[in-house]
């Protein structure tokens, strides 16, 4: 089968597509019901940060800071690891449906919590309804938009993180300092409704519905513990508690590959439709750069705050910068010709390395950080969106399903190994004892120094995927 390389080489100029290329032939509808989907988990994931602090006060639950992460992160890996079984299941309308009325279930029982253990069933709630509506999103784009116009519709999906990034913290301490955090999760509630209805309204009935099989119980499981083991060693406030429990979680992430491995089909699908593309690279980017940065989103605030005397919103929007970047990049390549697409999907990956050094010896300054945090989110913009367009074109119709929703499934748990190394690495650096002029460099060093490695790892395997993809445009510019 020709690569997707060689398809956008061949095709007529005239068909060329361009941003109204994107909402041609009614896929406008679709296009903003992906972007809904994506908003409904930014801005949930950035505006709870904000108003943490006035849920532990009113639940008196500050012990329990860690926790409410924790089981967003868990719900958001686990669930989003059988998105494509559910989409295959119930097709892709329902599994929206559900997504949606599950996402308002969870706000709403956290609106309603009367103690923080109810609020925190509630976040996980939200964070399974979140995985599963990541993985559906790109199962959403996989099935709903032709391949030529991924590119573009996923610069777009970048740009409502954007959004949500500069307006999230300040939606969040309006209602925060207004004594009313609980309104947040109302309001979102009702958004997810509102989603759920869409989904019905827009989505055909029978799209990505599929012999599914059994759901992977084993390697679910063994995921669910692995993930909920790893997520909590960055809570722990012993360094030997935390290795222990890092050292099983990965243990248990092993063995749900392995068991996976046996399974056809799996959580993961390893099978693509063109046989050249190497789907290991592929998924080795998304979890190492993932894993890489995630400690920037973590220590960032912090870490200027009292390096650089900013306040909490000022720290935010410095960190923002790395999503505005990711957006602006995004969308300045997104009509890019099939070579240069493999250029900057190398270009990107060395971008980020080179935006996570620079990090991690800035200590903290704020300059040296808000230039570290453009290098990174460039990065992200430049390669993301043409890894994605490989990924969702190597898979036949048949495993296009689990292919596309599999994004999520590997970006998150990148992100939640990567934050649990962040903690622990920050922790012994002696974060856990708060910040001060002694420790601050060395802090910034161990948070963003551990994900270093993850960024190299992800160069070489982006080297892997720009040669394969130059290849395969080169051999077809010459038939």
């Amino acid at each position: 089968m020709p690569t997707e390389a060689a398809l956008l080489e061949n095709a007529p100029v005239a068909e060329a597509p361009g941003w109204r290329g994107v909402v041609a032939d009614g896929r406008a509808p679709a296009l903003a019901l992906v972007l809904l989907g994506v908003w409904v988990v930014a801005a949930d994931a950035l505006v709870t940060a904000t108003i943490l602090p006035s849920v532990g006060a009113a639940l008196s639950g500050y012990a329990w800071f860690g926790w409410a992460g924790s089981a967003f992160l868990t719900g958001l890996v686990v669930a989003g690891a059988s998105a494509g079984w559910l989409a295959e299941r119930a097709g892709l309308r329902g599994a929206l449906v559900l997504a949606g009325l599950g996402f308002a279930g969870g706000c709403a029982m956290s609106a309603a919590a009367g103690s923080i253990f109810l609020f925190l069933i509630g976040r996980a709630v939200q964070g399974a309804a979140a995985g599963w509506v990541t993985g559906l999103v790109y199962v959403a784009l996989a099935t709903l938009f032709p391949g030529r116009h991924l590119p573009r519709v996923l610069a777009l999906t970048t740009s409502v993180w954007g959004v949500a990034t500069f307006f999230g913290p300040l939606l969040g301490g309006l209602f925060a300092d207004a004594g009313a955090w609980r309104g947040v999760f109302w309001l979102f509630a009702g958004q997810a409704v509102l989603f759920a209805a869409a989904c019905y309204r827009l989505v055909p009935a029978e799209s990505a519905r599929a012999e599914g099989g059994r759901l992977p119980v084993l390697p679910l499981l063994s995921l669910t513990l692995g993930i909920a083991a790893i997520a909590s060693a960055g809570l722990a406030a012993r360094a030997v508690v935390a290795a222990s429990l890092a050292g099983v979680g990965f243990l248990l992430l092993l063995l749900a590959l392995r068991i996976d491995r046996a399974r056809v089909p799996g959580l993961l699908p390893r099978r693509a439709a063109d046989p050249a593309f190497p789907l290991g690279a592929a998924w080795t980017v998304y979890f190492a750069t993932n894993a890489a940065a995630i400690g920037f989103s973590l220590y960032g605030p912090a870490l200027l705050q009292r390096s650089a005397g900013l306040s909490a919103l000022e720290a935010g929007y410095v960190v923002a910068i790395e999503a505005m970047a990711w957006t602006a990049a995004s969308l300045s390549v997104a009509g890019s010709g099939p070579r240069w697409r493999s250029r900057f999907i190398l270009l990107g990956t060395a971008a980020i390395l080179a935006g996570l050094t620079g990090l991690t010896l800035a200590g903290g300054q704020l300059l040296a950080t808000a230039f570290a945090a453009a290098f990174i989110g460039a990065g992200f913009g430049l390669s993301y969106s043409f890894i994605s367009q490989r990924v969702i074109g190597a898979f036949d119709g048949a495993a296009k399903t689990r292919g596309s929703a599999a994004i999520g499934l590997v970006r998150n748990a990148g992100g939640a190994v990567g934050a649990a190394l962040a903690g622990i690495a920050a922790n012994m650096a002696g974060f856990g004892s708060g910040l001060d002029a002694a420790n601050l460099a060395a802090v910034a060093y161990a948070a963003f120094g551990i994900g270093v490695p993850f960024a190299l790892a992800a160069l070489l395997a982006a080297a892997r995927l720009s040669r394969q993809a130059a290849d395969g445009a080169g051999s077809a510019a010459s038939r």
